[in-house]
């Protein structure tokens, strides 16, 4: 039996959610499987994978054959890379330790610069809230400049009128 890792759909539409699972090559994608070995949410930035790494691994080390977008998916939690430095223990390239070692620091890089990446974006969304908050001041500030000269005009009028209806009001006595 052909075995695959593949993703199997779920969740409502336009919010695809995806279940990682191995299947034979023959079953349709959403039909039957022999194990689910995680999880994948493209919805979140950056996407989220639940992944059974051990059997993961397994899997990958007896021949199942991942999809293109599951194969990046491995990668990136580090499957391959453990494959590889297995494949170096079995060769006597060196130990079981050093291996681990070799994959713990890979795994440590990898999260900083995720958390680098999440840093900058996080960064660049506060620069631009700042940038459309100090727009906002100023467009606010130019419409109470003009209110505030609506006022200073409509003040200026009334006194106008004021000072009109009270001018011939002295005139008036005076011609009496």
């Amino acid at each position: 039996m052909a075995t695959k890792i593949r993703l199997q759909r779920g969740g409502r539409k336009g919010y695809a959610f995806y279940s990682i699972v191995i299947a034979d090559a023959r079953a349709p994608r959403d039909g039957r499987f022999t194990e689910k070995i995680g999880t994948y949410n493209p919805n979140t930035n950056p996407a989220t994978v639940d992944l059974n790494f051990d059997r993961a691994l397994y899997w990958v080390e007896v021949g199942a054959q991942p999809t293109d977008t599951v194969r990046t998916l491995l990668k990136n939690e580090g499957v391959y890379m453990m494959k590889h430095l297995r494949g170096g223990v079995k060769k006597g390239a060196f130990d079981e330790a050093a291996a681990q070692k070799k994959f713990d620091a890979w795994k440590e890089a990898k999260v900083k610069g995720f958390d680098a990446v999440r840093e900058q974006v996080a960064k660049s969304k506060k620069e631009t809230v700042a940038k459309e908050l100090e727009a906002e001041k100023k467009i606010n500030e130019a419409i109470a400049q003009k209110v505030a000269e609506k006022k200073a005009a409509a003040a200026a009028a009334q006194a106008e009128a004021a000072a009109e209806a009270a001018a011939p009001a002295e005139e008036a006595p005076a011609e009496a």
